[in-house]
């Protein structure tokens, strides 16, 4: 079988426009598993599949990742797939967690719910042509259509460690992405989140008994809520969809980044809900990693994790960087931080605040509380690494004494050095415990929102306008579209988007500029 995988996620309508440098694990792990089997694969960019020409008699099978906002872009794909095919098509990602309403609207086959290697590869032992329904009825965690309306199977087991040493992402399949050279290509090193706190709010957490189960029992007994709340923040899916930590061995990742790199990729970022929950989960193991807080990190395993990537002779020699997304604040100790200084310096690192109110945050089921962060922020920012902070606004809960809050935990944020505050508004996501509330209005519609809005546009403003006259080694990728005097170029530690003028044709190249002046509260541009 040649199968076509469609990388969907970020894209919306269809048009990446924020996230053209980033490059998922997803897509490249279920390459991963068809070739395993001995089927062939490619990847393709929505917006190269959408925009090129009829490919579809080449391949058998069409598979589709994506987020639940990207359904039309999932829609435009499989529609355009059903005019040249009758191939049967597959869905995927965080989109396949509502899969009624996503194989409804789209016409899809069939949807893969949560994770997907084993569910993957039991289908492909039956067939995936089997399009009426038999044979499907036995697999977990799928959901397909039938004449009669979808069915909805049971969700399958939270995967052992094992699955990452079974099936391994393709690295070869990187090459689909044109601009996989200048792109953030994340490498999994961690699946599922530690977090099982629950959410106070919303229609399933106003059940809430306040047993405090979920925050101060043993591992086991947090797993199950004796009212059925989800686990985690309440606005997040991923501890229902993807269960407590799991960490990818230290060798697999890097093995992974080596072939990576050698295939001409700079940039590459580790992905996982939280770095530090690296190795804990064998610090407790066989009980299920589900507290935040305790035990502290696995410094031996992280240690052996960073310093393994940073001896890569790319990475070494200044050539290519490794960057980490995301850190729960309650594991920034001391030792943590000093830790991510040596190996991480000069690269951002993202704390999640969500709200600046304590009362708020324990509301939403955070793991950590808005002065912890601050700390964790203050350790991180002396020790060399560039942190940037999420905040949403729209939350369940939102009003006018936390809004307040949160304004001035921005400043407080920024005044302590956050590079960056990352703004999103807030969208309710299905198997999470604020599935039921409508999400949040735009902040142009809603004072409260405005409010958190303005003062992040003015914190990241500001922030841009302290970058002019640095230096920053950047990677040239790609001609600005809005403007073809310009190249855009990406820092190789990450950071703002940079124009460049006089650049033209040195794709792929690495640059040392410097910033000459603001463009936007995105861009800069440099010399």
């Amino acid at each position: 079988m040649k199968a076509l995988i469609v990388d969907a996620l970020a894209s919306g309508k269809g048009t990446r426009k924020t996230t053209r440098d980033v490059i998922g694990a997803g897509p490249r792990t279920v390459a991963g598993v068809l070739e395993a089997h001995g089927h062939e694969t490619k990847i393709a960019p929505v917006e190269l599949y959408l925009g090129g020409r009829r490919g579809e008699a080449e391949y058998d099978a069409l598979l589709v990742s994506g987020m639940t906002s990207d359904l039309q872009a999932i829609q435009r794909t499989v529609k355009k797939w059903r005019r040249s095919s009758g191939g049967p098509v597959l869905l995927g990602g965080p989109a396949a967690s509502e899969p009624e309403r996503v194989l409804s609207k789209t016409g899809a086959d069939l949807a893969i719910v949560g994770e997907s290697e084993d569910t993957l590869a039991e289908l492909l032992s039956i067939g995936l042509d089997a399009l009426d329904g038999r044979g499907f009825e036995d697999i977990r965690g799928v959901a397909y259509r039938m004449r009669d309306g979808v069915r909805v199977n049971p969700l399958r087991p939270v995967q052992g460690r094992d699955i990452f040493e079974r099936y391994r992402p393709s690295t070869r399949r990187i090459k689909d992405y044109p601009l996989h050279y200048a792109a953030r290509v994340y490498v999994e090193a961690v699946r599922g989140c530690s977090n099982y706190h629950r959410a106070r709010l919303g229609p399933l957490g106003d059940a809430c008994t306040y047993c405090e189960r979920c925050t101060t029992a043993g591992l086991e007994e947090r797993y199950d809520c004796p009212v059925g709340i989800p686990p985690g923040c309440g606005y997040c899916s991923v501890p229902s969809l993807y269960g407590p930590p799991k960490s990818r061995p230290a060798k697999t990742v890097l093995d992974e980044a080596r072939r990576l790199l050698d295939l001409g990729v700079r940039r590459i970022v580790l992905s996982a809900p939280g770095l530090l929950d690296y190795g804990r989960d064998l610090l407790v193991e066989p009980e299920p990693l589900t507290d935040p807080r305790s035990p502290e990190p696995n410094y031996e395993a992280l240690e052996e994790l960073l310093a393994g990537l940073s001896a890569l002779p790319r990475v070494a020699e200044g050539e290519a960087s490794v960057m980490a997304e995301n850190i729960k604040a309650a594991l920034v100790t001391e030792r943590a931080a000093d830790l991510l200084g040596v190996y991480l310096r000069g690269t951002p690192i993202n704390l999640g605040f969500e709200t600046g109110s304590e009362a708020h945050s324990a509301a939403l089921g955070r793991p950590d509380t808005p002065s912890e962060t601050l700390t964790a922020l203050r350790r991180l920012k002396k020790v060399g690494l560039k942190p940037y902070v999420y905040f949403i606004h729209g939350l369940p809960g939102q009003s006018e004494e936390n809004v307040s809050e949160t304004v001035r935990t921005i400043h407080e944020a920024v005044r302590l050095g956050s590079e960056r505050v990352i703004l999103y508004r807030f969208t309710s996501l299905p198997m999470s415990a604020f599935a039921g509330c409508p999400s949040g209005p735009p902040a142009a519609r809603d004072p409260l929102s405005r409010r958190i809005w303005e003062a992040a546009r003015e914190a990241n403003r500001g922030r841009k306008e302290a970058m002019v006259g640095q230096r920053l080694r950047v990677v040239v990728a790609e001609p600005y579209d809005r403007d073809r005097r310009y190249m855009v170029a990406y820092p190789l530690r990450h950071g703002p988007v940079v124009l460049l003028e006089g650049a033209e044709g040195r794709e792929g190249e690495i640059l040392d500029v410097t910033v000459a002046d603001v463009a936007s509260d995105r861009m800069v541009r440099a010399r």
